[in-house]
């Protein structure tokens, strides 16, 4: 079992960055695929980026391909979202999960873990 934790979250001005850290317990890190998504008020949750165990492939929901980058740090249990020239529409709580999976997934199901979220909101 894995314990999750967001921060970084916060106000930003469009065409703003901010970085997104996930903590995560438990000494099986490196096995989990992880991954980030984010839920607007009334919206579902959706996708947003995941990154295999290794760090070697990542994939990224169309609406922030070349503005967000997904990596991790193993040996600090650690998952990062970095988000550049934000827009309004990226306004939402971010979550990061986890996932017992041997590659990559954006179907949010088959994530078995998640965190309590961040919010993040991005003034026009």
């Amino acid at each position: 079992q894995v314990q999750l934790v967001e921060s970084g979250g916060g106000l930003v001005q469009a065409g703003g960055s901010l970085r997104l850290s996930c903590a995560a317990s438990g000494r099986t890190f490196s096995s989990y695929v992880m991954g980030w998504f984010r839920q607007a008020p009334g919206k579902e949750r959706e996708f947003v980026a995941t990154i295999t165990r290794s760090g070697g492939t990542t994939f990224y929901a169309d609406a922030v391909k070349g503005r967000f980058t997904i990596s991790r740090d193993n040996a600090k249990n650690t998952v990062f979202l970095q988000m550049n020239s934000l827009k309004a529409e990226d306004t939402a709580v971010y979550y990061c999960a986890a996932a017992t999976r041997t590659w990559a997934t954006m179907t949010r199901a088959s994530y078995d873990y998640w965190g309590q979220g961040t919010q993040v909101t991005v003034s026009s």
